[in-house]
């Protein structure tokens, strides 16, 4: 199972779209999930167009994307407990909010954005997972997406430079 993750695409306030290179790296993911602030609901039809997707709003989006996608999910993919949602408040405690937010559903995975910062890290058993902002470098130096495989129960998780 190959997942594209994205977060904070901020479209059409950082970008007029997603970008190709971005869609053109997500050819072949099984399934994408974006962990919020998407500005535009439209953006995941391009991504529809590739894979299921799975999303949930952020604190830049819209009331209606709020009661449209929801908060947060927890999805069980290949076996393993994703737990996904955009993040709030302080982009230093962000790893501390979501382990308040979902230790106790004992995940494998827990997808999140909000800081832009990528994060590829393992706290506890649990991978803590942030693709960074495909649009933007506000909080990190380059643009990224991020990549989780799970084959065979074993989980390859990369974040990819734009």
């Amino acid at each position: 199972m190959k997942i594209g993750v994205i977060s904070d695409t901020h479209v059409p306030v950082a970008a007029d779209r997603l970008p190709e290179d971005l869609l053109l790296a997500l050819k072949g993911c099984d399934l994408i999930l974006h962990a919020g602030d998407l500005i535009d609901m439209s953006i995941l039809e391009p991504l529809k167009q590739i894979a299921k997707v799975e999303a949930v709003s952020g604190n830049m989006d819209h009331t209606k994307t709020l009661f449209s996608l929801g908060d947060k999910k927890i999805l069980k993919v290949a076996g393993k407990k994703i737990c996904l949602m955009h993040g709030y408040g302080n982009p230093e405690k962000l790893k501390d909010i979501m382990k308040e937010e979902f230790l106790a559903q004992k995940p494998d995975i827990i997808v999140f954005g909000h800081s832009h910062q990528p994060t590829n890290e393992y706290i506890d058993g649990v991978l803590f997972f942030n693709p960074g902002s495909p649009t933007e470098t506000i909080c990190s130096p380059y643009r990224s997406y991020g990549v989780i495989e799970i084959d065979k129960g074993k989980i390859n998780a990369e974040i990819h430079k734009l």
